[in-house]
């Protein structure tokens, strides 16, 4: 195959993928003034559901206008050549592969983040403060940014100069060590983000004693959960969106709540939620996630064994120096389609684990109070009642309220 050839190749795979999410996202915006399903209406009075229907369109239309300013950029930056004079001028410092890999990626990374900056603020501080979500500061914005910045230097400098030094030293087989790292990585983080990571962005308290600690502990003693750590998260200070998650397991599982959580639901809704991520915990859903990831990392990083080698993925970026971090990039547009794939899967997994979490909670604990809390959430957050099912079949994680609300109900 000729380098011309593949970088067009590359090209068409950049631009289906681009028409293939603005079919979606047209369908899913046909949907947004239907009406709302019979067992939805008490989610939304009829101001509400107008606010939500304008909160939908804004987002739309600032997400089209983001993707298309991001394709552009993109197209412009590929025919421009400009893996080449990017990679010319980290060899301008340097000709360490290590270091030239690490200055590549940085201005890579640092250029495309700060082209977006302007969107996520004007996301931050026009439309979500618009509709009443926002409640981060100016100050809070920038120091999210600048922490940002530093873990990605550090955790994603060191993974990637441990990477490309397994590299160097075992050929082909790299991937092998490199699979082994990021495992053990996944693992450490599956165990240690909550107490590590975190704390550099929000203020985690444990939760007071009082009627919704002895609930919760009431129901964590029925059904066999042993927990000690039930932390309160401060996700006010940025959001009044509210979330809860679960995290680790063995002795280092916690259950972590926002403050919105605790504010926006009552006492018996809050059990509720945390018996589905209980449900979670309970049906081996967190160990399926970490394994399966860690497979398809490993499948990820064999396949990019089998071409790292080959000159002419440098060739087809007009690079003249064959490099790991140029077979990187080129390899990862290659197997996007494949990666898109796997995501649908692993999407619709999520979907199955999230109705076997709702029935969990179910069995465990009650319906209704469940029931309740997924309503109030959706409503509180402009929540999307109508989407597309091929938008869902795609993007979503989740099931939608009504196929929740109805495995629910059965």
């Amino acid at each position: 195959m000729q380098p011309t050839t593949l970088f067009y190749i590359f090209i068409t795979i950049i631009v289906i993928s681009f028409i293939i999410d603005k079919i979606l996202d047209t369908l899913n915006t046909k949907h947004f003034d239907d009406a709302i399903p019979a067992k939805l209406t008490d989610v939304y009075d009829e101001v509400a559901y107008k606010k939500s229907q304008a909160y939908k369109k804004e987002n739309a239309k600032f997400s089209n206008l983001t993707s298309i300013f991001s394709i552009l950029l993109t197209l412009i930056f590929f025919f421009a050549d400009g893996f080449k004079h990017v990679d010319n001028f980290a060899r301008s410092f340097t000709n360490h592969p290590i270091l030239v890999a690490l200055i590549f990626f940085g201005i890579i990374m640092l250029g495309s983040d700060l082209l977006t900056t302007p969107f996520s603020y004007y996301k931050t501080f026009v439309i979500e403060e618009k509709f009443g979500f926002n409640k981060s500061t100016k100050k809070l914005f920038w120091l999210d940014k600048l922490k940002g910045w530093l873990m990605s230097i550090i955790l994603g400098g060191v993974i990637l100069s441990l990477i490309i030094w397994f590299y160097q030293i075992a050929g082909e087989n790299f991937w092998l060590y490199a699979w082994v790292l990021i495992a053990v990585f996944s693992l450490f983080m599956n165990l240690f983000y909550a107490k590590l990571i975190v704390p550099l962005f929000n203020k985690q308290t444990p939760l007071e004693e009082g009627e919704l600690k002895s609930a919760i502990e009431k129901y964590a003693k029925k059904v066999g959960f042993t927990i000690n750590n039930i932390f309160v998260i401060d996700g006010s200070k940025r959001s009044t969106k509210a979330n809860a998650y679960f995290s680790g397991f063995g002795s280092q599982k916690r259950i972590t709540l926002f403050d919105t959580l605790i504010n926006d639901l009552e006492t018996d809704e809050i059990v509720a939620v945390l018996a589905h991520e209980v449900g979670h915990y309970k049906r081996k859903h967190i160990i399926f996630n970490l394994a399966s990831s860690i497979l398809l990392v490993g499948f990820t990083l064999f396949i990019l064994s089998l071409f790292i080698n080959s000159s002419i993925l440098s060739e087809a970026l007009s690079v003249s120096i064959p490099s790991f971090h140029i077979g990187f990039i080129a390899f990862g547009i290659l197997y996007s389609p494949i990666s898109e794939i796997t995501g649908i899967f692993m999407n619709y997994i999520s979907r199955v684990f999230e109705y076997q979490a709702d029935n969990f909670a179910k069995e465990t604990f009650a319906v209704q109070p469940l029931i309740t809390s997924l309503k109030k959430l959706s409503k509180n957050s402009l929540s999307n009642l109508t989407p597309h099912k091929a938008y869902v079949f795609m993007h979503y994680s989740h099931p939608t309220l009504l196929e929740r609300i109805e495995n629910l109900e059965k």
